[in-house]
């Protein structure tokens, strides 16, 4: 991998429910933590904590919209989030296509040595 996996990044996005938040962010542009716990099953207070995270790790921004504060995704943030992701899973997706040749290569090591017998 040519950039280091960032553990928080990777554990922002973990999360189902910031997942979500993420997605309906995205889908409206910003929010609120209020206008958020509206469309979760999740308290305004649950909210308001994982929003803190994902403006730790630099995925929203927040902005201050009277009493509230109104987040937005950090696009470029998001964006190298999926460049980690789609890395690691390049690099499993190796080592797996390297594990099925093992596997292959002995069960035909195992199906030459069954039919000399």
């Amino acid at each position: 991998m040519t950039a280091a996996v960032d553990d928080d990044l990777w554990s922002a996005v973990g999360d189902p429910t910031r997942r979500r938040m993420l997605d309906l962010l995205l889908a409206n542009g910003d929010g609120t933590a209020t206008s958020l716990s509206e469309q979760l099953p999740v308290t305004r207070q649950a909210i308001a904590k994982h929003l803190a995270v994902l403006d730790r790790v630099g995925l929203v921004h927040a902005s201050p919209a009277g009493r509230e504060r109104r987040y937005r995704v950090d696009e470029a943030q998001l964006a190298r989030a999926v460049a980690q992701l789609s890395s690691v899973g390049a690099a499993w997706d190796a080592r797996l296509r390297r594990i099925k040749q093992i596997a292959e290569a002995i069960q035909r090591g195992k199906d030459q040595h069954g039919t000399q017998q």
